[in-house]
């Protein structure tokens, strides 16, 4: 799926420069690109919101991103709404 965002200027050129230090220095999961930095971070964040015990979900805690509903703290295997 392709979904475009729209980011503030300075967020654009703080992202910028974490790939460019990525790319000068390494890092433990460098990314050479913004567009490859935002997937990253998009799919730990689906990742946590599937996985309660996973260290992605303690993110989505930190920016208040779990839902208040007892059916977002069940483990599913798979990605998108579960079916009935």
């Amino acid at each position: 799926m392709k979904i475009e965002i729209e980011l503030h200027d300075s967020v654009a050129a703080e992202l910028a420069y974490i790939v460019e230090l990525h790319k000068e220095h390494g890092a433990a999961n460098a990314q050479d690109s913004v567009e490859a930095l935002l997937a990253y971070v998009a799919s730990a964040i689906a990742a946590g919101s599937r996985r309660p015990g996973a260290w992605e979900r303690t993110c989505l805690d930190m920016m208040g991103l779990v839902a208040n509903t007892d059916e977002h703290h069940y483990y599913r295997s798979d990605y998108g709404r579960p079916e009935a």
